[in-house]
């Protein structure tokens, strides 16, 4: 067994062990972890560090004593729940895991579940005053950027880690690959120049994207480098501080994201580690810039060969994620009816060049939604369930 297996089966393991059971689906809130907190407030520091612009309380959780400094923000967009979820699997890893004490003798971590508490209520992208607080870096007009922009200030991290989700769309480069997991050393200057802090952004990715080679072959993407100085991962990396961007993407009937919870716990392990043991080495940013692209590649499900209006064509569909009596559902939406021969999907029906109708008998259009298609009077689900 190789090095990279054998690390990979520890994670597995590590995984398995400290799961928080209480967290789990794509819909978590304040509502959620706030009993979690109250647990965690025994073995680590817990903080109401400001409040959301609907008064709901945001927290920081401080861990460890060492000299390098960590901080780690989650749900800046409300509707991106994963990282959160792989955050308090995280917590309990540094509670219950003898090795993570030497972890924590040489780093201090900062971290806040839910930047954005009330998008994560409404299951929204945006806050309260509909503003995407990754583009509000610089005005800083909103309170949830005012409370990241001081807890940054205050604590001065050496690292931060900007923790997002990404939709099921994304390949790993011009490929049929997903990106499962997608990273980014966000560009710091318009040029995107490779800065040395960018190379030690660049380094720790790199030692992440080993492990994940392993878990996931083929699967993990880099997120377009292009500059925009309202982007908090920009901002940060403007400071001269190393700054990585998370994404939390799709495996394969993972629509609740339990599967890529799980590699990025994985993941949030050895950048940690990478960062305690020193094993940051400026050269790796070479097989950095090797990895593959993020591309607009996937869509949920593609019906092929179709008749529509006497032509062949394909039809795309796409979920529509919508929070309904506290649960989220996904709504399949006609996307595109074209020739998609140069996109994938997660699954594939074949209509062989019959038409595809809708439950009422009609020809389904562009912009219909629907649970189900008949063809040749056969019916297809367009549930992922």
């Amino acid at each position: 067994m190789n090095k990279e297996v054998e690390q990979n089966e520890v994670l597995d393991s590590l995984f398995k062990q400290h799961k928080e059971n209480a967290l789990c689906g794509r819909y978590i809130t304040s509502k959620h972890i706030i009993p979690l907190l109250k647990e965690h407030s025994k073995k680590f520091k817990i903080q109401v560090v400001g409040q959301s612009v609907l008064k709901e309380s945001i927290h920081s959780i401080t861990i460890g004593s060492g000299k390098k400094k960590i901080l780690m923000w989650s749900q800046m967009h409300g509707n991106e729940s994963t990282t959160t979820k792989a955050i308090f699997d995280l917590l309990n890893f540094f509670i219950d895991n003898q090795s993570a004490d030497n972890i924590l003798k040489e780093c201090t971590l900062v971290i806040i579940p839910i930047l954005n508490p009330d998008g994560a209520t409404a299951y929204t992208r945006v806050n309260a005053n509909a503003i995407d607080l990754n583009r509000d870096a610089q005005n800083l007009t909103q309170p949830e950027s005012i409370v990241l922009n001081t807890v940054f200030n205050n604590f001065k991290p050496h690292y931060c880690f900007n923790l997002h989700g990404q939709r099921t769309i994304f390949s790993a480069g011009n490929s049929g690959n997903l990106a499962s997991v997608s990273f980014l050393a966000p560009a710091q200057d318009i040029a995107c120049t490779i800065t040395d802090n960018r190379k030690i952004a660049m380094s720790i990715i790199v030692k992440m994207n080993t492990m994940l080679q392993v878990a996931i072959p083929n699967q993990v993407g880099i997120y377009d480098d292009t500059f925009n100085i309202n982007c908090v991962g920009d901002t940060f990396q403007s400071y001269n501080v190393p700054t990585l961007l998370f994404e939390a993407g799709h495996c394969a009937n993972d629509y609740e994201r339990e599967e890529v919870r799980r590699l990025i716990f994985q993941s949030y392990v050895i950048a940690i580690k990478t960062i305690v043991h020193d094993q940051i080495d400026s050269k790796d940013y070479k097989d950095y810039l090797k990895m593959p692209q993020n591309q607009k590649l996937f869509f949920d499900i593609i019906i092929k060969n179709a008749k529509y209006k006497d032509e062949k064509r394909d039809i795309a569909i796409q979920y529509h994620e919508q929070l309904i009596d506290g649960k989220i559902h996904f709504i399949p939406k006609v996307e595109k009816i074209e020739n998609l021969d140069a996109f994938y999907a997660h699954k594939y029906i074949d209509a062989n060049d019959s038409a595809v109708f809708d439950a009422n008998y009609t020809p389904v259009e562009l912009g219909s939604e629907n649970d189900f298609v008949l063809i040749n009077k056969a019916k297809y689900s367009l549930l992922f369930i």
